[in-house]
């Protein structure tokens, strides 16, 4: 299954269904820890069978929280040892492409039908594509005619003209939205055989953003944000309609954090990292103070860079996105959530993506708990076994 099947699932399905399968698994493969969701379709339910995550440090032969870059030898071996832990019974699944290796655009194009946008697209993309073309595998999708009419009624409502007026305003001509994405070769080739080495069967790679949309339950009609923070990075997705219309990448993230700690409180890496995990920005007695003004340090720059990225969607589309969504490791940070509302101005939850499952009562605190960082696993699974 190509890459154009799955962005055609991430977007589609708020249009049309697919067929449901019985069972399957998310597999996240992030920059410092891989986690794993297994989800089996029960009448009409997605039903959580099992998750899990293993850190990848020691297979990097550093400290818990670090970022490592693993060969593919070795990401086997981690994803053999958490089917293991976690009590992964299917091989079945869906893997995330990480944001850093991906392109994702929306262009507009005259509407000529779609055997000329074909021949049209490949041409197009290379204004859009910064690096040779052999060396991404492109795919397009283009957007429904309703959601493309809905974004197109927005923006004329926003700038208080027509949006496929001419010049002299005398006449208009039709046009299609496509999604144009490309992804890196080599690193669908790493995870390919990182994946199949480790006996998974993989049925689609699919980009975060949209495992990560999919896993939220958004209705997708007010403009939002989802801020993922990672060990290695913080991505930011402008989200309307159900369509990314912005993104930005923060090369910085939760490393970055514990560091600052460790550097402040002259500690280990590791005894930051634990310290960074139950302070946070909370403060408190003893050298939670301390602890919280170093990961203020980096969160302040961080946070702050998110704040300008929510200016620039705002300036350039005259519409706010009226809520952010935070998830990843980061955001289980304490303290977190308050410092985002006070920088950004607007209402910030945490992901709940186990939300969109059936599962024990019981399981629910530490489900909700732990959910940020199974966000995009989730989305990958419910992807195979749920219609949305």
């Amino acid at each position: 299954m190509g890459i154009v099947d799955s962005l055609k699932q991430a977007l589609g399905s708020f249009v049309v269904g697919s067929p449901a399968k019985a069972q399957a698994i998310g597999i996240d493969i992030g920059s410092s820890s891989i986690k794993m969701v297994q989800l089996r379709r029960a009448q009409g339910a997605a039903v959580l069978e099992t998750y899990g995550e293993l850190s990848l440090s020691v297979y990097g032969e550093t400290d818990v929280g670090r970022a490592v870059q693993l060969p593919a030898e070795k990401i086997a071996e981690a994803l053999t040892d958490l089917r293991k832990e976690a009590g992964i019974t299917t091989p079945v699944c869906g893997v995330a492409i990480p944001y850093r290796a991906s392109m994702v655009s929306i262009i507009s194009l005259p509407d000529v039908g779609a055997a000329q946008l074909a021949k049209m697209i490949p041409i197009e993309a290379r204004k859009y594509v910064p690096v040779p073309m052999k060396e991404v595998q492109l795919d397009w999708f283009i957007i429904p005619e309703e959601e493309s009419r809905l974004l197109e009624m927005s923006a004329d409502e926003s700038e208080g003209q027509p949006q496929n007026a001419t010049a002299s305003g005398g006449s208009t001509f039709a046009k299609v939205e496509v999604l144009l994405a490309a992804i890196y070769r080599d690193t669908l080739e790493s995870y390919h055989k990182a994946v199949t080495a480790a006996k998974f069967q993989p049925q689609f790679y699919e980009i975060e953003a949209f495992s990560a949309m999919r896993s939220l339950s958004e209705v997708h009609k007010a403009p939002y944000a989802i801020v993922d923070f990672g060990a290695a990075s913080t991505k930011f997705y402008a989200i309307e309609l159900g369509l990314v219309r912005a993104s930005h990448l923060i090369p910085r993230g939760g490393q970055d954090v514990t560091l600052a700690i460790s550097r402040s409180l002259g500690i280990s890496v590791a005894k930051a990292e634990e310290l960074k995990r139950e302070i946070g920005l909370a403060g408190g007695g003893g050298n939670g103070g301390a602890v919280s003004a170093a990961a203020q340090t980096v969160l302040d720059g961080i946070l702050s860079e998110i704040k300008h990225a929510l200016t620039a969607y705002y300036k350039r589309h005259h519409r706010a996105l009226e809520y952010a969504v935070i998830m990843g490791g980061g955001a289980q940070l304490p303290g977190l959530e308050d410092a985002a509302l006070q920088e950004w101005g607007i209402s910030v939850r945490r992901a709940d993506p186990f939300a969109k499952t059936r599962a024990p009562a019981f399981l629910d605190p530490v489900l909700r708990e732990v959910g940020p960082e199974f966000a995009v696993a989730v989305g990958l699974a419910l992807r195979h076994v749920a219609h949305e």
